[in-house]
């Protein structure tokens, strides 16, 4: 018997070793073009967008005498100081509307999105003589693209604003406890995720809502977020509410957009577990074999590792161009068609059929969907191992293997 399971045991390491270097360069296919390929995304579509919080604030002069070293010598000058004095905003009310679509470059798919973005903002002078309040809005991003931009005081459409450094501002004059609307709208593009930024540093929120609307139902919050205080299924996707009146936080609101299965890091995936399948098939046709008392040569056993291998070859390279669920069947169909047509030459259209058809449609097709299961893929591959260990238990479980290992 150990004749015979040591060609076997040789197929299945360079069977191995051919796994191993195939996902390797279906990795360094996928992952040497994602920093280009993510760019020529982001340079076509958008990339992250961090919609940052208005900045409110005051300005006051004053001369101060400031001295300065020339020559060896003090000298003593005296200079117009702008000094900038921040304010809070007293309400904003903010709707966020988003829009997934998916772009596909390369082995990769990418989260992009349109985001229609509409705010209202209180601006009021809390101070105790009229002063001119200043109101400055970041883009989110300085590249991206803006379309219908408006920008409103108290129902009055302010034109011709210059950006500047990614950047717009505008002069409100408020005398003492007077206050002004301004509301902000845009559509524009992004990719992966977006957020509103409250501020670098810790921050006053008052009278704070800002209501986001998606349609995508898996939503997920990145780390370093706020939670929304209210969740509601809406029609395809969800109403998520954040809503404070007084809050001190430095943490922010943000969203990630759902990511699709990326056919390359998935065949990758598929392709480095494959060993574990061929390991599992082979164990079991060697077992049926041998309790059967079926001579099978160790060059069947490689004709059947080889057509288990051109599953993962031909899905690695099919996935750049077809559907990655079209590409699984195309590839189980050629796999599965392989090694029957071979096998019934070697033991018969039955045996082909039940035993080898079978087994490989479990531990070659069904193992490889078990990679769709995203959180559950380990735990069907444990099963699929212990149903093995389990039917290999029962039907070697009289077997004198004294007798069978000096055969």
């Amino acid at each position: 018997m150990w004749r015979r399971i040591r060609p076997i045991l040789f197929i299945f390491i360079c069977m191995c070793i051919a796994w191993f270097i195939l996902g390797a360069i279906v990795n360094f296919r996928t992952y040497t073009q994602d920093t280009r390929l993510k760019y020529a995304v982001g340079q076509l579509w958008g990339t992250s967008q961090r919609q940052q919080a208005p900045y409110i604030y005051y300005q006051t002069q004053k001369l101060e005498k400031i001295k300065t070293s020339e020559n060896g010598k003090t000298v003593e000058e005296t200079k117009l100081v702008t000094t900038d004095h921040p304010l809070n905003l007293e309400s904003s009310d903010i709707k966020v509307k988003f829009k997934l679509d998916y772009r596909k470059k390369g082995l990769l798919w990418y989260s992009t999105y349109t985001v229609f973005f509409t705010s209202r903002y209180l601006v009021k002078n809390t101070t105790d003589e009229t002063r001119v309040v200043y109101f400055d809005y970041t883009f989110p991003t300085p590249e991206g693209v803006y379309d219908n931009f408006n920008f409103v005081v108290d129902g009055e459409k302010v034109k011709d604003l210059q950006p500047v450094n990614g950047k717009i501002w505008s002069g409100l004059m408020l005398s003492p406890g007077q206050s002004k609307y301004v509301d902000v709208a845009y559509e524009s593009q992004g990719m992966d995720n977006w957020w509103y930024v409250f501020g670098n540093n810790v921050s006053q929120i008052k009278n704070f809502k800002l209501a986001m609307f998606t349609d995508f139902h898996e939503i997920d919050f990145p780390e370093y977020s706020i939670s929304p205080t209210r969740k509601e299924r809406e029609g395809s996707g969800w109403k998520l509410t954040w809503q404070y009146s007084n809050l001190i936080s430095g943490i922010q609101i943000g969203m990630d957009m759902p990511k699709k299965l990326n056919p390359g890091p998935f065949a990758s995936r598929v392709s480095f577990f494959a060993p574990i399948s061929l390991f599992l098939f082979l164990f079991l046709m060697f077992i049926i074999t041998t309790i059967r008392g079926i001579r099978v040569h160790s060059m069947n056993y490689f004709f059947l590792a080889t057509g288990f291998f051109s599953f993962h070859l031909l899905l690695s390279y099919l996935v750049d161009h077809v559907n990655i669920h079209l590409a699984m069947a195309i590839c189980s169909a050629v796999s599965v068609g392989l090694v029957i047509s071979y096998i019934r030459l070697v033991l018969g259209i039955r045996f082909a059929l039940l035993e080898t058809g079978l087994s490989q449609f479990v531990y070659l097709v069904l193992f490889s969907y078990a990679f769709f299961l995203e959180g559950y893929t380990g735990l069907s591959i444990t099963i699929c191992c212990i149903l093995t260990l389990f039917i290999v238990m029962q039907l070697t479980g009289r077997i004198d293997w004294d007798k069978q290992l000096n055969t």
